[in-house]
């Protein structure tokens, strides 16, 4: 009935163009032409194709009507099943994301088992922490019904094919450092943790790339890589992984120099949601050979599919760096340099933004003396001349933007302790406030807004009764905000929220993204329809029925509920 459906429906969405045709008088139609030979046969034809010509646009327009008649019935059209569809939809205030549930079959179970053998645990305390990201306040309904550690892509395969095979929804697992809530598993399901698969397969020295499993961390990868003069340029927060740096399009603070995951991917390899395996291209450095799969499943956060291989892009070690910091009195002038900076075209390979609030925390929780008012941080690479001169230009630049206090650092142990108080400004925060939780949030306006955009938000923070801070990737017009609240009280929960909502839509007012690099999870969707509008939507919507029949990958994540085709 379904298929029958379906075809029909197809039907209609043309039957206006057939009632037209059929309404055209029969003249309109081409001639037919009679094969026979003979003088009689061809006067009965005559009188056969005339009849033919009369009935036919009849026939067609009986078929159209009966099609249209069909329309008036409800058809049913693909959302989120059993979800209220308020609920991370456009408008939405809910924290807490819904979910329908269904029991797992021991038969499902059994099968698992069979697959991952030790490597998988019903364990509830398991299963509950699996569900809970660590630094983000989203919560579901519910949690992971079990949790598999696959070893290989080989693993990753059956355990999709058999999910597919049971409609068991599954949310791939990296190292849970994402914000929005994009580990939360509000069907419950199987959390697929990849922290097993963290091989590095193969370097090219030569070709400077290198294949990995998506467990492995950045910051292990950039250990292997040192001894060979290379490394991977993006870095996000600690603890994050290849795999989860894909599946979000994260950047970080070097973005402004060597791009974001987009830039710096060459390959990828991907299980979809039918347990189709897939390669997104070769090892090439470009490519025009048929339609970008990478920067499609870059950035769908688990929802198309789980990545089971990166090959990497990566950079030569800088010869030689400077770090340099300087001040301001107020965040608009700060903002004002860093848009300067950019502008002059000085080859920065860092600009980072802290606002007063950060640096005070970063005072209390590492027992510094740094003055407390917005502040600036550069990173300039390339021989050590080109290096020092870059830095001396930024100066000049500072100076003429009401800017004090810039002092730059060259030593290998002084420019680590500089850019480990940036790298823990998050930790600091916390330490203010022991007990709250953080609402985290970002986003990115084109860089000729950045010091409006900012300094409007920094209003308003600075008005709330609750603990906020600002800090910014300055150099591409992309900013976070930390709001501390008490999580035992609504009102507090509410006031972050209200702070947020008027962040984004302050952002998406100036052509700008509800995310820079933290990606949508849970917490984003409600903006984007704003942002992309419905018919993009749609587009995502159809493009993951396609990858994803069965809707078990990640499913309640990017794509808003209320979004239907």
């Amino acid at each position: 009935m379904s298929s029958f459906v379906s075809r029909i429906s197809r039907l209609t969405s043309s039957s206006k163009h057939y009632v037209a045709l059929a309404l055209r008088s029969s003249s309109s139609f081409p001639p037919l032409r009679s094969h026979s030979t003979t003088s009689s046969s061809s006067s009965s034809g005559d009188r056969l194709l005339s009849w033919s010509r009369a009935v036919l646009p009849l026939a067609v327009a009986g078929s159209a009507a009966f099609a249209l008649s069909l329309d008036l019935l409800p058809v049913p059209s693909s959302c989120d099943p059993g979800l209220d569809h308020r609920v991370g939809g456009k408008g939405s205030t809910e924290v807490l994301v819904q979910g329908s549930h269904k029991e797992v079959p021991k038969e499902f179970i059994d099968e698992l088992q069979a697959i991952c053998q030790s490597n998988m645990t019903l364990d509830y305390d398991e299963r509950y922490f699996h569900g809970k990201p660590q630094n983000s306040f989203h919560k579901a309904v519910n949690v992971p019904d079990v949790v598999v550690y696959p070893r290989s892509q080989d693993e990753v395969q059956k355990i999709i094919k058999t999910c597919n095979k049971f409609k068991i929804p599954i949310v791939p697992y990296g190292g849970a450092t994402s914000i929005e809530g994009h580990t939360l598993a509000p069907h419950g399901g199987v959390c697929i943790d990849l922290s097993l698969m963290k091989a590095i397969k193969s370097l090219h020295v030569e070709d400077m790339d290198v294949v990995v499993e998506p467990g492995i961390g950045w910051i292990e990868l950039n250990e292997y890589l040192k001894p060979y003069g290379l490394f991977f340029p993006l870095d996000p927060g600690p603890g994050a992984t290849i795999g989860g740096m894909c599946a979000t399009r994260c950047s970080g603070s070097l973005a402004v120099r060597y791009g974001t995951m987009r830039e710096n991917v060459i390959n990828l390899q991907v299980v979809l949601g039918d347990g189709d395996v897939i390669k997104t291209g070769s090892r090439a450095r470009k490519s025009a050979a048929g339609y970008d799969l990478a920067r499609l499943l870059i950035g769908s956060e688990g929802t198309l599919g789980v990545i089971t291989e990166v090959t990497l892009r990566l950079q030569k070690l800088p010869q030689h760096s400077v770090v340099a910091m300087c001040n301001f009195r107020t965040i608009k002038d700060a903002a004002d340099v860093a848009i300067a900076t950019m502008l002059s075209g000085i080859q920065v390979s860092r600009v980072e933004l802290l606002d007063e609030v950060q640096v005070k925390a970063i005072n209390l929780a590492n027992g510094k003396n740094l003055p407390e008012v917005p502040t600036l941080m550069f990173e300039f690479i390339g021989t050590e001349a080109y290096a020092r001169e870059q830095t001396l230009l930024v100066q000049k630049i500072v100076s003429e933007h009401n800017g004090s206090d810039f002092i730059f650092v060259e030593d290998s142990d002084a420019k680590k302790e500089l850019w480990k108080i940036r790298k823990e400004a998050l930790w600091a925060c916390f330490a203010m406030a022991p007990g709250f939780e953080a609402m985290i949030t970002d986003v990115c306006v084109p860089l000729s807004r950045l010091a409006e955009c900012i300094s409007k938000s920094k209003q308003l923070l600075d008005a709330s009764p609750l603990l906020c801070t600002v800090i910014a990737h300055a150099g591409d017009g992309n900013f976070h905000t930390v709001i501390l609240f008490d999580p035992s009280k609504e009102d507090q929960r509410r006031e972050a929220e209200r702070l947020n909502h008027f962040m984004v839509h302050t952002a998406l007012s100036m052509e700008g993204t509800c995310t820079g690099e933290h990606g949508v999870g849970t917490g984003k969707m409600k903006y984007l329809e704003q942002e992309l509008g419905v018919g993009s939507l749609r587009a995502m919507k159809r493009i993951k029925s396609v990858l994803d029949p069965n809707n078990i990958m990640n499913p309640g994540k990017l794509i808003p509920p209320h979004i239907c085709i």
